[in-house]
């Protein structure tokens, strides 16, 4: 019988250990994948078994269902590849510091409920399907579109609204998004908390907006909406509405707001408000604050006899009210009339505080002593709710769309404590009691709360009840009530961990528990043999879905060399030798950095200089990127691109070794960080260099390069300023002859981006080509192409007039160019090379010319220039012929040199190497 027993143990004891989450070799690859891009992810990511260890991380059936990771300090662009965990439920992602757009392909995840996206850095449009490429549109089993305080631009488009959605948060406020209102928004009939303030929307406010019978509070505030008001007589479970802040048609005290009888906080701050307010506004139940300041309501204001209970403060600062009618003799509610005429003269009955500006604050809240008397703590303790000191977890919880204005009303904080405990206790966590204290309204009506856990039984927390009160808070677990709406927990870093239990309780140990801990201790033994085997095999699994990941490791076998990038004239490093030749990394070999890494000077024994890109773990750019830049590197060569002469990519390093390129970046070098001064001549070589460069990818490169990148941090000067494209790591190769384009992950930099590429996700050559229209703005005016808000294309188009001097761009062009902002002597062609930039800036790419058509237009100006004269710089502009020789090893030459400028070099167009 004993022994039946035992391996009945066994037997259960081994299916909870093989029933344990073992991570899909698909999702295990997704993961790998965003801890590649993303800085400052957990410490414990990296172990072999995500679902097993990673935090933030949870599973079910071997499958990635949730992703939290709330206040983390995450940074990074958020990966397209998270569209492949299709089985995910909830990704919270809020409060961190990601950057560029959210993926379509978070479209993919049909499964999504949760989306949590707030308080970050994200930029672009909100995605939606387009053919087969997905966006949110598709989530049509969400609930929670959560993207508020980002930097989102562009229209709410109106397809990302369905009667099939079951949507019911929909927060995008503190935007940057414009246009109107879209009607479908309409059709969403499960919201029931809209968030749209903060942006720059206009227009009217769509009529059908009132079929949102279900929707608890309305933030349209702080926007441009115009048009008259639609009556919103259907949206009776209305409770929080704020409008304020918008350029509305004048209009009378709207009847339908009386009609709102859940109504508990009324903004409506400068909205063109006229006419008298009635007093049955103060006698709707639930109310608690009304904020009407900044209009034009006049007459009397009467609160009158029957005001609800729950009413704290009206606010009707800086309207045209005359007269004030008192009802009783201890009015409860603070009111506010500084700014009205009533103010101005002297009334006989009316109370002073009305027109002050010091009237008292409300009540805040603290959770009140539990019936004792708190004891004197030790530093750092603090007295818990029940007296009792300890050192607690604490943190701030705060709330997106709180239903109530009124922070001094405590049974709405008692709900909030008692569902807190209620949550610990279900999931059996040692907590005594909270402490929740300092309510307040940030600017964006979030509102925060301090929240302080103590243990029970105990001074402090061991790491395992931190870390399960901190995970129930962070991944929704806890619902609060309802009248909080969605919220997200900060945590504090909490360091006074220490054992579970007490001294005392570790006297009462009993035999019974000694003898279980023996038997335990011999299935223990059993299950460590079983442990081994699984851990094993687990590891071989992770090793091999990493590997799979991995694009380099068919280049690391034996068996596979041919697979090798066969690169001209190229070698591949070992680490060990590029740390030799840089001195170990040294600082004073540092010569510049990037999104991908840092870029080290380094001199091979034959003193050839060398300049070594070497990529950092938290790099924007993956493997993939490294990957492609070698590649294609190892088949394109042109004296106007960046020469690859090797690479190294061992002991987990990535490293990209190139000719160095002394005078650096032509944006350094317009910046006057470089200390050269371009004058016109020069920057049309420049120009002309570049455009042979792309010219050469795009038309003679087998097959077809996009270079993806195209700006002037990634344009190098050699030392005759010869322009070499350099930072292939975005590029893309046109693989089918048949197709004029690649349908791709939308990457590039802001301000040289096509927008034509940015919408459709449809790249092609002539999105370079705008690239380079850019380019050439930046060329002669030495502007970054946002600067103060300000788009160089936008600010070109709308400046220039062809008849005037200058082509009317006095203001815009660069005074360093060599003249006065009032002369065009020197500046010969100017209006074509303006007219041929503005061509390649054409909002449709059939517009736009090709590279070649480009480089034919910049020779045919330099030609004229030349054969005018146009350079006016006292050192000469004519580079020397001799700076052709510098390349085949003869003496050196300046870039200043006075010598002759062989115009036929100048002009060569791109030759083709042999393939």
């Amino acid at each position: 019988m004993r022994e039946r027993i035992l391996v009945l143990l066994l037997l259960v004891f081994n299916s909870l250990l093989v029933a344990k989450v073992e991570t899909a070799d698909e999702d295990l690859v997704t993961l790998k994948s965003l801890m590649d891009t993303l800085k400052n992810t957990p410490p414990n990511w990296g172990g072999s078994d995500p679902c097993d260890a990673w935090d933030g991380i949870k599973c079910e059936n071997s499958r990635v269902t949730s992703i939290t990771l709330s206040s983390m300090g995450l940074e990074g662009e958020l990966s397209g590849d998270i569209g492949s965990l299709t089985e995910l439920e909830t990704l919270s992602l809020n409060s961190n510091s990601f950057t560029g757009r959210i993926p379509h392909s978070i479209g993919n995840l049909s499964n999504l409920y949760w989306l949590d996206l707030a308080d970050n850095e994200l930029q672009g449009p909100i995605p939606i399907s387009s053919g087969s490429v997905p966006g949110l549109d598709k989530l049509h089993h969400a609930k929670h579109f959560h993207l508020g305080k980002n930097n989102l631009s562009g229209n709410i488009p109106p397809q990302l609204f369905s009667s099939e959605m079951a949507l019911i948060h929909l927060l995008l406020e503190s935007n940057n998004l414009i246009g109107k209102i879209p009607s479908t928004l309409g059709l969403a009939k499960n919201l029931e908390v809209l968030r749209l303030d903060g942006n720059s929307l206009s227009g009217p406010v769509p009529p059908n907006i009132n079929n949102l019978t279900n929707v608890q509070e309305l933030y349209l505030s702080n926007n441009k909406l115009s048009g008259t008001l639609p009556s919103l007589s259907d949206m009776s479970a209305l409770n929080y509405l704020d409008l304020s802040n918008n350029t509305f048609e004048p209009l009378d005290f709207p009847s339908w707001i009386l009609t709102l009888t859940s109504l508990t906080t009324l903004n409506m701050e400068n909205t063109q408000l006229q006419g008298e307010v009635p007093d049955s506004l103060f006698s709707l139940a639930s109310l608690q604050t009304v904020v009407l300041k900044d209009n034009k309501i006049n007459g009397t204001l009467n609160v009158g006899s029957t005001y609800s209970k729950h009413l704290q403060l009206i606010d009707l600062q800086n309207n045209a009210i005359d007269n004030f009618e008192q009802k009783h003799d201890h009015l409860s509610v603070r009111i506010m009339l500084k700014g009205n005429p009533i103010c101005y003269e002297t009334v006989e009955g009316i109370a002073t505080p009305y027109c002050s500006d010091n009237q008292a604050n409300q009540l805040s809240y603290r959770t009140p002593w539990n019936n004792c008397q708190p004891s004197t703590c030790s530093l750092e303790q603090v007295a818990s709710p029940n007296c009792a000191c300890a050192y607690p977890y604490t943190g701030t919880l705060t709330f997106r769309a709180p239903s109530f204005s009124d922070l001094g009303n405590k049974s709405y904080f008692q709900q909030l404590e008692k569902g807190l405990m209620q949550s610990f206790e279900s999931h059996h966590l040692p907590v005594d009691s909270v402490l929740l204290s300092h309510p307040t309204e940030d600017p964006d009506h979030y509102l925060e709360l301090s929240l302080q856990v103590f243990p029970a039984g105990q001074d402090r927390f061991n790491r395992t009840g931190v870390y399960t009160i901190g995970f129930l808070l962070s991944n929704q677990t806890f619902k609060p009530p309802k009248v909080f709406g969605p919220f997200y927990f900060d945590a504090d870093k909490y360091e006074h961990f220490g054992n579970s239990g007490t001294m005392e309780s570790s006297k009462s140990v009993n035999i019974g528990i000694i003898a279980g801990a023996a038997v335990g201790g011999c299935v223990l033994v059993l299950l460590l043999v079983v442990a081994g085997v699984y851990a094993f095999c687990q590891k071989k699994r992770a090793e091999r879905a990493i590997g799979q990941s991995n694009p380099f490791r068919r280049w690391d076998t034996a068996e596979s060399k041919g697979d090798m990038p066969q690169l001209k004239e190229a070698r591949r490093f070992s680490f060990e030798e590029l740390k030799r030749y840089t001195r170990n990394f040294s600082q004073a070999n540092d010569i510049g950095s990037g999104g991908y890494g840092k870029v080290y000077k380094g001199t091979l024994p034959n003193g050839q200089l060398l300049a070594i890109k070497r990529a950092q773990r938290e790099s924007k750019q993956g493997r993939l990127e490294f990957k492609a830049e070698i590649e294609l590197l190892s088949r394109v060569h042109h004296k106007n691109l960046v020469t690859l002469i090797g690479f190294c990519f061992e002991h987990e390093e990535q490293m990209l070794v190139y000719e160095y390129v002394p005078n650096g970046t032509l944006k350094d070098t317009l910046t006057g960080k470089s200390g050269i001064r371009l004058d016109w001549v020069r920057r049309l070589k420049v120009a002309l260099g570049a455009a042979q460069g792309l010219t050469y990818l795009h038309e003679l490169a087998d097959p077809p390069i996009i270079h993806r990148d195209i700006k002037s941090n990634n344009v190098l000067l050699d030392e005759c300023l010869n322009a070499k494209v350099g930072d292939f790591g975005l590029s893309k190769s046109i693989v089918d002859p048949e197709k004029d384009h690649v349908t791709t992950q939308v990457k590039g930099t802001m301000g040289y981006m096509d927008p034509e590429y940015y919408m459709s996700q449809q790249l092609t050559e002539k999105s370079d080509v705008y690239s380079f229209g850019v380019l050439m703005l930046e060329i002669i005016s030495a502007r970054r192409p946002i600067e103060r808000g300000k788009y160089i294309v936008k600010e070109v188009r709308n400046a220039m007039d062809m008849t005037k001097v200058l082509c009317g761009l006095h203001e815009i062009i660069d005074p360093s160019i060599g003249l006065g902002a009032s002369s065009s002597i020197g500046l010969v062609g100017l209006d074509k090379f303006v007219d041929l930039a503005m061509k390649c800036v054409s909002d449709s790419g059939v517009e736009r010319p090709k590279m070649s058509e480009v480089v034919r237009e910049l020779e045919n100006i330099l030609h004229h220039s030349l054969a005018a004269g146009g350079s006016n710089d006292e050192s000469g502009s004519m580079i020397s012929s001799s700076c052709e020789e510098v390349s085949r090893g003869s003496s050196s030459c300046h870039p200043y040199s006075s010598e002759s400028f062989d115009l036929k070099a100048a002009l060569s167009y791109p030759k083709v190497e042999p393939k």
